[in-house]
């Protein structure tokens, strides 16, 4: 899978020479970490894989009252393929089908046009009928605020191998700093927006 953030990026953020390696592996693995905390805290994949994926939904509980909307399972960045009624094994034409939203990813849903030749159906059972091949995911690229909100985090995830202390409460004239336990929040308020519901 494609990464959020790279190496490179996170050094320059955090002020560390290219030519400086001796933290290379663990901020590799922060920059890991940081996706890992992104994606849980928003529900969703960035990046989709570059390998197709199919999945299953049943031609009753998964689409609209009027047979012509399937609801998907997950992001969706792009369609290879859309089997109805999977027993034909046929797959429909492009001209067939739009997506939701029409012009932008993640896909949510696919609508039949009024050039398809039926509604969403089944022949034996509905379980399974109906089968989407595609790129299962936010986007093929990260977005630049969440790319932005991987070097944020995993810099953040750097500095607190040098601190013990956290959730301290902020006294100014003290000269105390506060280190938040959890996301800054300055990365949840870029990641705020993109969280699905579940």
């Amino acid at each position: 899978m494609a990464r959020y953030a790279s190496l490179a990026e996170v050094k320059l953020y955090r002020g560390i020479a290219t030519t400086e390696t001796s933290d290379d592996t663990l901020l590799t693995s922060l920059i890991e970490r940081a996706e890992e905390q992104i994606d849980s805290y928003c529900h969703r994949v960035f990046v989709a894989p570059t390998t197709a994926a199919t999945h299953y939904f049943d031609a009753v509980r998964d689409i609209s009252a009027d047979r012509k909307t399937l609801y998907l399972d997950d992001d969706l960045a792009t369609i290879v393929c859309v089997t109805n009624n999977n027993e034909s094994g046929t797959a429909l034409a492009s001209t067939h089908y739009t997506t939701e939203p029409r012009n932008d990813t993640p896909y949510y849903a696919i609508r039949l046009t009024g050039r398809a030749d039926s509604l969403w159906t089944w022949s034996e059972a509905p379980e399974d009928a109906i089968e989407v091949n595609g790129r299962w995911g936010y986007a093929t690229t990260v977005p630049a605020d969440i790319a932005h909100a991987t070097i944020r985090l995993a810099g953040y995830l750097y500095s607190q191998k040098d601190s013990s202390v956290y959730d301290v409460t902020a006294m100014p004239d003290a000269g105390v700093i506060t280190v938040p336990q959890g996301l800054p929040r300055d990365v949840r308020e870029i990641l705020d927006p993109y969280r699905r519901l579940r």
